[in-house]
C-alpha cells in the first residue's frame, strides 16, 4: 500500500470518529434541552428502593447519551452529599443499561441517508428562532452525523480487509481461545481508555465489524473490554472526592471488571446464546452491507451483557456497599460535602448542573440555620461561650467557601452553550448564593458586636437585650420561612415574604427610635449605644438579604 493510501484510509477514520463523537454531543444535549424538567425529575426520584435507582440510571442515560457522564454526575453527587452509595450503586447499574441504546440506534438502516438528515436539520437548526425546535432539530442533527461518521470510518475501514499485512497482524487477536478473548478485551479496554467513550469505541468495532475487517467473536470481546474502559472516566472523577464518592466510582469498575470475568469464562455459549437471538448469522455477507446483522448482534451482546450483570447484582446491592466501606475505609476526620466542579457535568449535563447547583445551595440555607441558632445562644448566655463562637466564625468560612464553589461552578458552565431557562435559572442561583453568604456575614458581625462589649466589661441593658433577643427570634422565622420555601419551591413566597420584612423593618425602627429616647434618661455608655444600634441595622440587613432570596427563587430582579 502506497503512503498516500494510507493517509486516506487513517483521514477517513479519524474524520469519522471525530463526526459520529460531534453527532453523539448533538443528540445528547438536543435532547437533555428537550427533556430538561423530566430529567430534573428522575433525578429527584433517587431513593434507597433499588429498582427505582435502576431505572433512574436508566432513564438518565437514554437521554444523556453517555453512562460515562452518568456515573460522573453519580460521583458528583454523592461528593456533596445528595446521593447515598446503596442510591450511587443502583443508578450506576442502570447506566450500563441505558448506554445499550447507542448499539440499537446504530442498528437503524438509515446508513446512507445520514448526510441528508444531517443537512435538513442543520437548516433547520440554523434558521429556526424557535428554541424548542432549534433544540429537537440540533439532537436530530446529531443523529444524521452519527450515521454519516459510522459510514466514513467504514469507507476508511474497507481496504485493510484486502491487504495481506493487515489480515495477518489482526489474525493476532482472534477471539477463539479464552486467552484471546482476554486479549481482545484487553484492546478495547485500553481503546476506551484513551478515548473516554465507550460509543466511540462501539462506532469503531461496528465499521470494523461490518467491512469484515473482524469476525463477530472479536467484535463481541472487543465490547466486553469496552465495559471496562468507560469506567476510567467516574474514576478520574473521584479524585480528590470524599470517601463515599470514592466508593461510588469504585462500585463501577467492581460492576463491569466481574462482569466481563464472568462472561470471558463462559465466552462460547455466550456467544451461542446471542447468534441464537438475532435474526440472521452475523458473520455471513450479503452485498455492500458485507455482513448485515453484525451490527444487531453487538448491540444483542452488548445488552444481554449488561442485563444479565444487573440482574446479578442487584440483589446484592448494600452487600457491594458494605464491601466497598471495607475496601475504602472511613478517614480519620470528617469529611464534609462539598460541590466538585466536574468539567463532563457542567459542560454536557448543564440542568444537571443546575440541580447539583440547587443541592449545594440548600445546604448553605441549612448552616445558615445553624448558624443562627448558633447566634442566639451566644446572645442569650452572659458569657459567650468560646465553643459556640467558634462555631459561628467557622460556619460563616464555610458559607464563604460553598458561594465562591457555586460562583465558579456556575460561572464555568454559562460559558457554555445552555437554553434560555437554564441560564435564568442559574443566574438565580448564583444570586441566591450570594444572598445567602451575605446573611452570615451579618450573623458573624452581630457575634463580634457582642463580644466587643464583652471584652470592654459592658453589658447592653436588660430590655434592650430582651429586645434584641426578640428581633433575634423574629429575624430567625423570617429566614427559615426563606428556606423553606426554597427548599419546596414555593414562588409566590414573595408577598408574604414582603409583607413580614416590612413588618420587622418597622420594629428595627421604632427600637432605635426607643433606645434613643431613652439615652437621654439612662445616659448610658456610648458603645452600648453604638453597639446596639449597629446590631439592629445587622438585624434589618439580614432580613433585606432573605427577602432577595425569596425575590431571586420568584424570578424577580
Amino acid at each position: 500500500m502506497e503512503a498516500g493510501e494510507l493517509l486516506e484510509i487513517i483521514f477517513k477514520v479519524i474524520a469519522g470518529l471525530g463526526i459520529f463523537m460531534l453527532g453523539m454531543k448533538y443528540m445528547s444535549d438536543g435532547l437533555q434541552t428537550i427533556a430538561g424538567n423530566r430529567l430534573r425529575a428522575m433525578i429527584g426520584m433517587v431513593t434507597n428502593n433499588r429498582f427505582l435507582a435502576l431505572l433512574v440510571g436508566t432513564g438518565v442515560t437514554c437521554l444523556i447519551q453517555s453512562s460515562s457522564v452518568t456515573t460522573v454526575m453519580v460521583v458528583g453527587f454523592v461528593n456533596a452529599g445528595f446521593m447515598t452509595l446503596t442510591q450511587a450503586i443502583g443508578v450506576i447499574m442502570g447506566a450500563n443499561i441505558g448506554t445499550t441504546i447507542t448499539g440499537w440506534i446504530l442498528v437503524l438502516k438509515i446508513g446512507k441517508y445520514g448526510l441528508p438528515i444531517l443537512g435538513v436539520f442543520a437548516l433547520i437548526y440554523r434558521f429556526t428562532s424557535r428554541e424548542r425546535l432549534r433544540f429537537l432539530a440540533m439532537a436530530l442533527m446529531g443523529v444524521g452525523m452519527i450515521f454519516f461518521g459510522l459510514e466514513t470510518m467504514k469507507d476508511g475501514f474497507k481496504p485493510l480487509k484486502e491487504l495481506d499485512d493487515f489480515r495477518e497482524a489482526f489474525k493476532l487477536f482472534q477471539a477463539d481461545t479464552y486467552f484471546g478473548v482476554l486479549k481482545c478485551a484487553l484492546i478495547g479496554c485500553i481503546l476506551t481508555f484513551i478515548v473516554q467513550s465507550s460509543s466511540a469505541t462501539l462506532a469503531i468495532t461496528i465499521s470494523l465489524a461490518t467491512t469484515g475487517v473482524i469476525p463477530f467473536a472479536t467484535a463481541a470481546a472487543l465490547i466486553l473490554g469496552e465495559n471496562i474502559g468507560t469506567t476510567i472516566t467516574a474514576y478520574l472523577a473521584s479524585i480528590g472526592t470524599t470517601t463515599n464518592a470514592k466508593r461510588s466510582a469504585y462500585a463501577h469498575v467492581i460492576f463491569n471488571l466481574v462482569g466481563v470475568l464472568w462472561v470471558t469464562a463462559l465466552f462460547r455459549p455466550f456467544i451461542a446464546v446471542v447468534k441464537a437471538l438475532v435474526i440472521g448469522d452475523p458473520d455471513s455477507v450479503n452485498g455492500d452491507n458485507e455482513y448485515p446483522y453484525i451490527i444487531a448482534a453487538i448491540a444483542t451482546t452488548h445488552t444481554i451483557f449488561n442485563l444479565v450483570n444487573v440482574l446479578l447484582f442487584l440483589p446484592f446491592t448494600r452487600k457491594l456497599a458494605a464491601l466497598l466501606t471495607r475496601i475504602v475505609p472511613d478517614r480519620a476526620y470528617k469529611e464534609a460535602p462539598h460541590l466538585t466542579s466536574l468539567d463532563a457535568l457542567k459542560m454536557q449535563t448543564p440542568v444537571i448542573g443546575v440541580e447539583q447547583s440547587r443541592i449545594e445551595i440548600l445546604r448553605m440555607a441549612d448552616t445558615l440555620r445553624k448558624m443562627l441558632n448558633n447566634v442566639s445562644n451566644i446572645l442569650g448566655s452572659d458569657t459567650p461561650d468560646d465553643a459556640t463562637v467558634k462555631k459561628v466564625f467557622h460556619e460563616e468560612e464555610v458559607l464563604d467557601i460553598m458561594q465562591k464553589e457555586v460562583t465558579v461552578f456556575l460561572t464555568d458552565m454559562l460559558a457554555g452553550t445552555v437554553t434560555h431557562d437554564v441560564a435564568d435559572e442559574a443566574r438565580r442561583m448564583l444570586r441566591m448564593a450570594d444572598e445567602y453568604e451575605s446573611v452570615s456575614d451579618y450573623a458573624q458581625n452581630i457575634v463580634k458586636l457582642h463580644l466587643r462589649l464583652h471584652h470592654a466589661n459592658l453589658r447592653l441593658l436588660p430590655h434592650d437585650l430582651k429586645n434584641i433577643l426578640a428581633l433575634h427570634q423574629d429575624v430567625a422565622e423570617y429566614v427559615e420561612m426563606v428556606i423553606v420555601a426554597c427548599e419546596r419551591n414555593h414562588r409566590d413566597i414573595v408577598s408574604k415574604a414582603h409583607t413580614r420584612g416590612d413588618g420587622i423593618s418597622h420594629i428595627v425602627r421604632d427600637l432605635r427610635n426607643q433606645h434613643l429616647e431613652e439615652v437621654a434618661t439612662h445616659r448610658p455608655n456610648p458603645m452600648v449605644t453604638v453597639v446596639y444600634t449597629d446590631m439592629l441595622n445587622a438585624y434589618r440587613r439580614v432580613k433585606d438579604h432573605a427577602l432577595n432570596v425569596a425575590e431571586a427563587l420568584a424570578g424577580e430582579k
